[in-house]
């Protein structure tokens, strides 16, 4: 056998596998999302937020307006078309899906409005809170905190909306490039700001009031998940309060804590109960031990550590 034949021979048991019934050998390549055009969209829908920051090379700035037509019209279409494919996916019809799919994209650009005016409070947040921030097209243009915002508030509108996947392939996509992990069925409140953000997680049934600030490695999660799918739909994560601040490194974990208003946390807390309004939490630092080396080469070069 020579090896064309044997890359026949291989595809050939390949394709036979794929008739074992299993869930991971569905083959159905135009009736599922298609998550670069999912990625798309919210390159796009972040153009519609902010129409003075993000352009499409080939539009003509004399005639913004129109263009910011077209744009919306092309994102309609094709999240419409999207979310079609998700709903047939799920078992509906073709035609059922399409019209049930146009409802709910009208209904999501309704929405549009608001998530601008939430995403706004963010950016004043960001400013406010961030003593580098040299001004807001900074913050736009530069920090992961506030592009992870703005996807999961465009997501959140979708998960609301009972849009299956679609929200979570968006948040998803933020997550891969900022390392910050929002899950869209969280409530976040007005002026959220994620300072530096890497290794963020905030769960799904998470709640957020206003005026919250967190900073990196901070995990707002479930305090354990071996229940697994039995889990669906129960409270598993914390809420957190208004004008709290919970520096890097924090897990705040469990559906009953409750972390207080106007309450700061340290650096490395974890926690697993509630904590009352106007608290400050720090943790008992290790101890720090120190001892000079000595002999050592760089210094012998200049003064000789052993005789000091």
């Amino acid at each position: 056998m020579n090896f064309e034949e044997k890359i026949e021979a291989v595809t050939d048991s390949i394709l036979q596998d794929y008739n074992s019934g299993r869930d991971i050998d569905r083959v159905e390549f135009y009736r599922t999302p298609d998550k670069d055009v999912i990625i798309d969209i919210i390159e796009k829908l972040r153009r519609i937020v902010f129409p003075g920051y993000f352009k499409d090379k080939n539009y003509r700035m004399y005639n913004a307006k129109h263009n910011l037509s077209m744009l919306i019209e092309d994102v309609m279409i094709n999240l419409t078309r999207q979310v079609a494919l998700v709903y047939q996916s799920s078992g509906e019809n073709e035609a059922d899906a399409q019209v049930h799919a146009q409802e709910v994209c009208l209904e999501f650009f309704r929405k549009i409005p608001q998530v601008r005016a939430m995403v706004q409070t963010d950016l004043q947040a960001a400013y406010d809170g961030d003593p580098a921030a040299t001004g807001f097209a900074e913050i736009i243009f530069a920090y992961p905190g506030l592009f992870a915002i703005t996807v999961y508030r465009l997501a959140h509108e979708l998960y609301l909306l009972q849009v299956p996947m679609i929200p979570r392939i968006m948040t998803e996509h933020a997550h891969s490039i900022t390392g910050i992990d929002i899950h869209p069925g969280a409530t976040i409140g007005k002026f959220f700001f994620i300072d530096h953000g890497t290794g963020i997680v905030v769960g799904e049934t998470t709640v957020i009031g206003d005026n919250v600030k967190i900073y990196q490695g901070v995990t707002l999660g479930a305090l354990s998940t071996r229940g697994g799918q039995s889990l669906r739909g129960k409270r598993r994560h914390p809420t957190i309060e208004d004008n709290v601040t919970i520096y890097a490194g924090t897990s705040v974990l469990g559906g009953e804590t409750v972390i207080g208003r106007d309450t700061v946390i340290g650096a490395n807390a974890f926690i697993t109960k509630s904590i009352a309004p106007c608290t400050t939490v720090s943790t008992q630092p290790q101890e720090m031990q120190m001892k000079t080396r000595t002999g050592c080469v760089g210094c012998k070069q200049a003064l000789d550590c052993d005789k000091k």
